[in-house]
C-alpha cells in the first residue's frame, strides 16, 4: 500500500507558478513511477506528466511541455510540479499516482492522492 498526498495548490494569476508536491508513505518508493493527471470542472481526467522510478524518464502532456517540469527526491519520498507560465486553461484539481507496472498516459494507476485545486485567474 501506498499513501500519497498533494499539496501546494492555490491561486494564481495567469503568468505566475505554482510548485505542487506529492508526498508518499508505505511501500518502497523507488518501485514505482508517479504521474500528475488534472480534471477541470466537466471534464475528463487528463495526463500532465509522469517521472520513471528512477528518475531518469520523463515524459509531458503536449500542452504543458516546455512549461511545467516533474521532478523526484527519492530521499524524502516525494514527487514535484513545478508549473510555470500558467494560463486559465490549467485550472484544475491536480492528482498525483502511483505505479508499479507500466508507465503509461492512461488512469491505470494503483494509487492515487486526494488531489490539489490550482486556480489561474486572468
Amino acid at each position: 500500500q501506498v499513501k500519497l498526498v498533494e499539496s501546494g495548490g492555490g491561486l494564481v494569476q495567469a503568468g505566475g507558478s505554482l510548485r505542487l508536491s506529492c508526498a508518499a508513505s508505505g511501500r518502497t518508493f523507488t518501485y514505482y513511477h508517479v504521474a500528475w493527471f488534472r480534471q477541470a470542472p466537466g471534464k475528463e481526467r487528463e495526463f500532465v506528466a509522469v517521472i520513471t522510478r528512477s528518475g531518469l524518464g520523463t515524459d509531458y502532456a503536449s500542452s504543458v511541455k516546455g512549461r511545467f517540469t516533474v521532478t523526484r527526491d527519492n530521499a524524502r519520498t516525494t514527487v514535484y510540479l513545478q508549473m510555470n507560465s500558467l494560463n486559465t486553461e490549467d485550472t484544475a484539481v491536480y492528482y498525483c499516482a502511483a505505479t508499479s507496472g507500466a508507465v503509461v498516459r492512461t488512469t491505470e494507476y494503483e494509487y492515487w492522492g486526494q488531489g490539489t485545486q490550482v486556480t489561474v485567474s486572468s
